[in-house]
């Protein structure tokens, strides 16, 4: 009996299709097709109900990234329409690959659980959005996977706790993270999917990992504690204007992560006998007999 589940990866496009359809089905198709993802996730916003007034009026705090004159002007840019989404669903149906997206907010959690995606992503900065996340208790089936970066223990205690009470936590994923564009790899703090696994092993669904770290080293080593849901940033070039890119795996660097991962599925077992038949040639063939 294989103990670790099959390993399922998630090519997170969140902005990075810059505004641009034809851009955004071009990296769902790469991830599908040469990257052999399992799914693509991307990012949905009601800015004006997320962001106050001055939040929005604001430039944005890193012009080179910005595309437009104010911070709310440059996140409408880059936003999606929820027609677009369904679109996009529609598209990753037709080439085989599962849809999903993050929600920022209430209107955005409604409107993305209306196209009934395999699951919905509550990114850290909302994981304490409680009256959104009831919602989607009460009004979406599918599963609901939060990630748990900028969040102390007592925090995911209490939201692991909330779902318990809304009896959905069989349906929910929790992730390790660590908040940061791009993280160093001391920061990365992986140890904690083991704390997670031995606190909420029992209470969830599945512990996985979104790594915002560069490389792919990290990924394996978080799947061989026991995160067998990987998502990563993916980009198609990472020198593309915006803050996403720069900590984002490109295509052939997406492709090995989901080989390398599925390697490592493969090679975490035991010896089913003591000689393997592979073996039996070798030994037959090397090993030292006294004469």
């Amino acid at each position: 009996m294989h103990k670790y589940h099959p390993p399922f990866i998630i090519a997170e496009i969140g902005c990075n299709h810059k505004g641009d359809m034809e851009i955004a089905k071009e990296l769902i198709k790469v991830a599908k097709i040469f990257c052999n993802v399992d799914a693509v996730k991307f990012q949905k916003r009601n800015n004006k109900e997320l962001l106050t007034e001055e939040q929005y009026q604001a430039p944005h705090p890193n012009p080179v990234n910005s595309y437009g004159a104010t911070y709310g002007a440059h996140r409408e840019f880059l936003e999606f329409s929820k027609a677009q989404h369904a679109e996009l669903k529609a598209y990753c149906e037709e080439i085989g690959v599962i849809y999903a997206t993050s929600v920022w907010d209430l209107t955005s959690a409604k409107e993305i659980a209306s196209l009934q995606p395999e699951f919905i992503k509550i990114p850290s900065a909302c994981n304490n959005h409680f009256e959104m996340l009831k919602w989607l208790c009460e009004n979406y089936s599918g599963e609901i996977h939060i990630s748990t970066g900028m969040t102390t223990k007592l925090e995911i205690a209490a939201l692991v706790q909330f779902f318990k009470d809304n009896e959905r936590n069989k349906d929910l994923v929790l992730y390790n993270c660590t908040s940061g564009y791009p993280v160093p790899f001391e920061d990365v703090c992986l140890l904690d999917i083991k704390n997670l696994l031995e606190q909420y092993g029992d209470d969830v669904k599945h512990i996985g990992f979104s790594g915002h770290h560069l490389g792919i080293a990290v990924d394996m080593a978080a799947y061989t504690l026991g995160a067998p849901i990987i998502e990563r940033h993916y980009t198609l070039d990472r020198t593309w204007k915006g803050t996403d890119h720069a900590a984002s795996l490109e295509p052939m660097g997406m492709r090995k992560l989901s080989r390398d991962v599925r390697a490592v599925y493969k090679a975490l077992q035991y010896k089913k006998e003591d000689i393997l038949p592979i073996e039996q040639v070798q030994r037959d063939k090397l090993k030292y007999r006294k004469a």
